[in-house]
């Protein structure tokens, strides 16, 4: 008697996809304020989260914004923007695949990455150690991406007025939950819809939504392969090729890049995951993805050639950190001015970010979220973290030549 291998039948999660029949729904698409509506407007609630997002200057500025190589040459090597959009395709190629709302999971990959800082993990590193110094928790872009998208981007309604970006509760739990560094198989949704304030570290819970579950597995899937097809590409694994031929051959690959491996990967995916089990790869698959992910930290993360980048962006940071702290006064609009006269680019970009979020500052055709009180001097400290947060790799480097220039 011969047993046929069991094949995955496409759509078999739509039952459990974000729509109108699923019994969270209500919370899914519920936003913190309720958002303007225009007369003639055919998309849907996840449709017009991603468009508010892709229209959003966080968004812009992750094309100059570090993925993993800094100050890269070379135009094919991938920035912190095309990893997104690698993400978001592998995710709505899964979610496709398995009946889930694509809407919702495009908006969240879109989404995922806004609160990057710059300098691509080790400026996440570097954030984070400015903010211990002064007593405050460790930086993590997840969180910081929920922070972006609740309260610093902003979006003109229909009368002109800028409003905060008021996304969906089901984007937003995917934003700030979609941390896929950890290295699991089975990945199912949570059944509560938390406060999600009560995120206190990355990973802490799983999303709220099949959606957001794509899209955490998508993240790893996508920058895995693609950073060891840039590594190639510069030359930083030419003394382990060895190494990673033998990975290779154990897998029964040929040669590595994101085509092949994404391919397997998501079609393995695909294929091994249900209701019961969670979005899961067999045991083969699962293997190769945590031997490149190790393979990836010994000789790309961790090589000898990225170090001097890594002590550059210590500098840079807290050398724009340190000078923006020291203008903090009781008369803080009179202090940003003269840091306006010293340092006028920085100055008065700074200057700009603060009237948008402090207690003070032209309020005409603004309706977003004051966060920051002129009374408070740790809110000025929070605040300058926003700041650089929010900063291009380009952006950072201008600010520190102005500061040690004359």
């Amino acid at each position: 008697m011969i047993v046929q291998e069991e094949i995955m039948v496409p759509g078999l999660f739509q039952a459990y996809a974000s729509s109108e029949t699923n019994p969270n729904w209500k919370k899914q698409i519920e936003r913190q304020q309720e958002l303007y509506k225009r007369e003639y407007d055919i998309r849907s609630e996840y449709e017009r989260d991603y468009t508010r997002i892709l229209h959003s200057l966080a968004y812009r500025r992750l094309k100059h914004k570090t993925q993993v190589f800094f100050n890269i040459d070379n135009d094919h090597i991938c920035t912190r923007m095309e990893h997104v959009q690698h993400v978001e395709s592998v995710s709505c190629t899964i979610a496709k695949y398995l009946g889930l709302n694509v809407d919702l999971t495009r908006a969240i990959a879109m989404g995922h990455d806004l609160g990057h800082a710059p300098f691509g993990h080790e400026g996440e590193v570097e954030l984070t150690a400015i903010r211990n110094e002064y007593g405050f928790d460790d930086f993590w872009h997840e969180r910081n991406s929920l922070r972006m998208v609740d309260n610093i981007e902003l979006l003109q309604d229909n009368q002109k007025n800028y409003r905060n970006l008021n996304l969906t509760y089901a984007v937003r739990d995917g934003i700030i939950s979609h941390c896929g560094e950890v290295d699991q198989n089975g990945i199912s949704p949570r059944k509560e819809a938390i406060n999600l304030s009560e995120f206190s570290s990355p990973g802490k819970f799983q999303p709220y939504t099949w959606e957001g579950c794509v899209v955490k597995i998508s993240d790893k899937i996508s920058y895995v392969c693609r950073d060891i097809e840039d590594s190639v590409t510069l030359g930083i694994l030419d003394n382990c090729s060895n190494e990673l031929h033998k990975l290779l051959n154990l897998n029964n690959f040929e040669n590595i890049n994101n085509t092949n491996v994404i391919n397997e990967l998501v079609y393995d995916l695909c294929t091994n995951s249900s209701f019961e089990k969670g979005l899961c790869f067999s045991d083969k698959y699962l293997n190769l993805l945590n031997e490149l992910k190790a393979f990836n930290y010994k000789n790309i993360y961790f090589c000898d050639r990225i170090q001097p980048s890594i002590r550059y962006f210590e500098v840079v940071l807290n050398e724009i950190y340190n000078i923006l702290k020291s203008y903090y006064s009781n008369d803080l609009q009179t202090s940003l001015n003269k840091l306006c006269h010293i340092y006028p680019k920085l100055g008065n970009s700074f200057k700009g970010f603060v009237n948008l979020f402090y207690d003070f500052g032209d309020r005409t055709f603004r309706e977003n979220t004051i966060l920051f009180s002129s009374n408070n001097e740790k809110d000025f400290y929070h605040c300058i973290l926003y700041y650089i947060s929010g900063m291009t790799d380009h952006f950072a480097i201008e600010a520190y030549q102005e500061i040690i220039g004359f």
